[in-house]
């Protein structure tokens, strides 16, 4: 089989090509259930045969795109030193790296691997159209996205000073502790804005009641914001692939 064949297969922009489906279902199926052994707290023996599988799958599909890195970056030979540097090359390598739980249990540092395993369900974005979509979503939108960000950081920080002086640091009808750093206003304050509200801290001044009905309303509005031009760029997205599908089935014909 040929690098060019092998690229094919493995590329996911050929999804019209039967083994570049299968090898697509394969790659799903192995990522969700290398995830499965994270919803145990025990450590079961069918867990360690599924571990060993898995990771087998991901070894291969790293060797073989780090061999046909050379069609992919279309940089020759310097593409094999290039490829490992690449974003989805490093959560591939990641994937990989808990199988060293299996070779000893020795050193518990090595215990920190199986939070590895969570980098796997990263490898979904490459191998699903409708999450790739998303993807581009938000690299068109992201300039109003970045905006929206600045905006909701800047409001939370002025929030949180504001409450945070405003505030006593110790109820004076309870005696109970409130706001007693700077960081538990901020983290009130993206619980306020994000219209969650825990409860767990709450102003008992009038000025900090206040504050606190502002940026409960300014929440729904950073929240409405996105929300509308993800929407609308992703049925945009929608509509130029589903004009791209039916134009190449046209052509197929």
């Amino acid at each position: 089989m040929t690098r060019r064949r092998i690229y094919d297969i493995i590329n996911r922009d050929t999804k019209h090509d039967v083994a570049s489906r299968i090898y697509d279902l394969v790659m799903l199926v192995s990522i969700l259930v290398s995830v499965v052994p994270l919803m145990f707290i025990g450590e079961y023996a069918v867990f360690t045969i599924i571990e060993a599988m898995t990771v087998t799958v991901f070894a291969v599909d790293y060797a073989a795109r780090w061999y046909t890195s050379p069609v992919k970056l279309r940089r020759g030979a310097i593409s094999y030193l290039l490829y490992p540097f690449t974003p989805m090359a490093i959560v591939d390598l990641l994937s990989i790296l808990p199988v060293m739980g299996l070779v000893s249990h020795t050193f518990k540092l090595l215990r920190l691997t199986r939070l590895l395993k969570i980098v796997r369900l990263l490898k979904i974005f490459r191998y699903s159209d409708k999450v790739m979509m998303f993807g581009r979503v938000l690299r068109k939108e992201r300039g109003v996205l970045l905006s929206v960000l600045v905006l909701a950081l800047s409001y939370i920080f002025v929030t949180a000073l504001v409450m945070f002086n405003a505030e006593p640091h110790v109820d004076p009808a309870t005696g109970k502790e409130t706001f007693r750093s700077f960081f538990d206003a901020l983290y009130w304050a993206t619980v306020t804005l994000t219209t969650v509200g825990y409860g767990d801290l709450c102003p008992v001044t009038d000025v900090g009641r206040v504050v606190s009905m502002l940026s409960s309303l300014f929440g729904v509005a950073i929240i409405a914001l996105p929300s509308g031009v993800i929407t609308a760029s992703y049925l945009d997205e929608l509509r130029e692939s589903r004009a791209a599908a039916a134009a190449h089935d046209d052509n197929s014909e």
